[in-house]
């Protein structure tokens, strides 16, 4: 019996540009710093996978080389709107590219400190998350996705988890009283019409993770997923240009350890933080009423 096969979904690109980008146009400079990753697709390029034609593959050199010259000819702004821009630009440019997927992850600086204030071009790194940022050109439609990973956060009470079914494999103690760690990685989809009209990315980037971080504190979680519902739920009740919110959530356990031995007590005080294995919990979180686009998250790491 003869086999026979076709190709699939693909895409193609350069990945992993690493831009940084300084503005020095007054003695005070600013400095934005992306990991760029570009991929095309389009029905045409099937012969370069099929007999290596290339006569339609817009070379990943080429790509990259156009990175670098948007982040001077157009600047950045925000990640989103770089996105955009490059895009834009690859469909437009090149008739049988129908789409593609472009990804950033952003790394944020801040002045350093020289008596009492911030230095005009000396700067740290912050470590609290990476930013990260996807367009995707699909079927005709664009879909702009924001977020941040890495996100560690943890809260040492206010977290129990108890009432769970127990079998004869079931050694879990339940507990009202314990530490809740977890590293976020969170993206959210903008509405397409909010696209249309307009958004300022960074100040919702910038108020969402605040909304991430405080619902964490704040609410008394009976479970991770409970945390993570009132986390998607609070952003979503706060931006109308967010349609969804996803997230994926290790359990980044705390076991209180046992000091008996010892001839000691401990109360809740020292823990031994175990790296695996890890409870992971997922979830996504929609506004009432939307349109789902599923092709939005195409290929999207973490949430495919």
């Amino acid at each position: 019996m003869s086999v026979t096969v076709s190709l699939g979904d693909n895409k193609y690109g350069k990945a992993e540009n690493r831009v940084v980008k300084i503005t020095r146009d007054t003695a005070r400079h600013e400095i934005e710093d992306l990991n760029v990753t570009s991929q095309l697709r389009g029905a045409k390029l099937v012969d370069s996978y099929l007999v290596g034609d290339n006569a339609l593959v817009v070379a990943t050199d080429t790509q990259k080389n156009t990175i670098f010259a948007f982040a001077k000819e157009h600047g950045i702004g925000s990640p989103e709107e770089f996105l955009l821009t490059l895009g834009d630009h690859f469909v437009s440019s090149f008739e049988w590219i129908e789409g593609g997927l472009w990804q950033a992850e952003m790394y944020e600086w801040e002045r350093i400190q020289v008596d009492g204030a911030g230095h005009d071009h000396s700067f740290v790194r912050k470590g609290q998350a990476t930013r990260l940022a996807a367009v995707q050109k699909i079927d005709g439609k664009t879909h702009v996705l924001a977020g941040l990973k890495d996100l560690t956060v943890l809260k040492s009470t206010g977290s129990e988890f108890a009432g769970f079914p127990r079998d004869k494999y079931t050694t879990l103690v339940e507990t009202n009283d314990r530490i809740m760690a977890t590293s976020v990685t969170g993206r959210w989809r903008y509405l397409p019409e909010a696209v249309e009209a307009g958004i300022d990315y960074n100040a919702v980037y910038e108020g969402v993770s605040a909304i991430f971080m405080s619902t964490f504190a704040t609410v008394h979680s009976l479970a991770l997923q409970q945390t993570l519902w009132e986390m998607g739920k609070a952003a979503i009740e706060a931006y109308p240009e967010i349609a969804e919110v996803k997230f994926a959530m290790p359990n980044k356990h705390h076991f209180v350890y046992d000091l008996s031995p010892f001839g000691l007590e401990n109360p809740n005080e020292v823990f031994w933080a175990a790296d695996r294995p890890y409870g992971l919990i997922e979830g996504t979180i929609i506004r009432d009423g939307i349109t789902a686009e599923p092709d939005a998250w195409t290929d999207v790491p973490t949430f495919v």
